[in-house]
């Protein structure tokens, strides 16, 4: 009895790992690869999969995502000789799980040596100033070589990426003093494009101040002439509508006499002869006040004779 119960228990065991191995599920994005007595029989997809247990097996899982997958510095000789060391990354992808499996034993070493032998092929052609300023060249090179030498593996590259190409470390220095030097050039160029423009900002500034201030200087003289020249018509019109006689303009040019004689430029006086006959009318009006002022008949007047006309000449101090 109880040899019957470890049976049946045996038994039990046995179908459910042959259910376990008859149901398959396959990842998205995955595929595998089925065996039968160790040939290729078919290759599984996504989802629920019915293989025969104990008869067919499952030889490789593959994913079918791209992968990314960086190798390490390879050092490369350029045309001129010079040593460079340059970090690669492959984006790659299995279209064909089958040939990824069968056609190459590892297909990441092969893509790796493949990237080595490539880059050293086409760094090669190139010298180092080309190698520093052709990544995009490089790339499309190395991607057309590896992406055609793949295609059988069952494998595309998708895209391939310089990620650091470093010179020797003499080269370095040099490349880094002429940088520098670069940029002190710019530097300079630059300050001094920028003192030219500051001085021809402030030489146009004085232009349109000297322009603005010789043309308010010159409505101011416009303007101030404008008000002389009124004063002056209001003047002559205030003398003309009163009606001055020559006794009130002789006196009124006495009293302009000092301030004529102010200041120690003023050695030089012309007197007009017109002024004679003014001189002349205020000299008659003062002798007419005269026997009223004083009593004294030597005059002019007391005699009844009129005095002698005399001229009066240009008086030079």
């Amino acid at each position: 009895m109880d040899a019957i119960i470890i049976v049946l228990i045996i038994l039990v065991v046995l179908v459910f790992v042959a259910l376990i191995k008859t149901i398959q599920v396959i990842p998205q994005a995955s595929a595998a690869i089925v065996e039968r007595f160790g040939r290729y029989t078919r290759t599984l997809n996504a989802g629920l999969n019915i293989v025969v247990p104990f008869i067919d097996t499952i030889r490789n899982r593959v994913d079918l995502r791209e992968q990314v997958v960086p190798f390490p510095p390879q050092p490369v000789i350029t045309q001129d000789n010079l040593v460079v060391n340059i970090d690669t990354v492959i984006y790659y992808q299995v279209t064909d799980a089958r040939a990824a499996t069968y056609e190459v034993a590892s297909y990441i070493q092969a893509i790796e040596q493949l990237t080595v032998t490539t880059l050293r092929n086409i760094i090669g052609g190139m010298d180092l100033e080309r190698t520093l300023t052709s990544r995009e060249e490089i790339n499309a090179a190395l991607r057309g070589v590896l992406d055609e030498a793949t295609g059988k593996w069952g494998i595309r590259v998708n895209r391939v990426e310089l990620k650091a190409i470093e010179p020797p470390t003499s080269i370095q220095d040099s490349m880094e003093k002429q940088m520098r030097a670069d940029r002190d050039k710019r530097a300079a160029i630059l300050q001094a494009e920028g003192v030219r423009q500051s001085e021809i900002l402030r030489a146009e500034g004085e232009k349109q101040s000297s322009i603005l201030r010789a043309e308010g200087d010159a409505k101011a003289a416009a303007l101030r002439a404008e008000g002389e020249a009124q004063a002056i018509r209001t003047v002559f019109e205030s003398i003309h509508a009163g009606d001055p006689d020559q006794k009130l303009l002789s006196y009124q040019y006495l009293q302009m006499l000092p301030k004529i004689a102010e200041g120690d430029a003023n050695k030089l006086w012309i007197v007009p002869s017109e002024i004679g006959d003014a001189l002349k009318g205020l000299g008659g009006a003062i002798g007419n006040f005269g026997p009223m002022a004083g009593g004294n008949g030597g005059g002019p007047a007391a005699t009844g004779k009129e005095a002698a006309p005399r001229r009066e000449q240009p008086t030079i101090d």
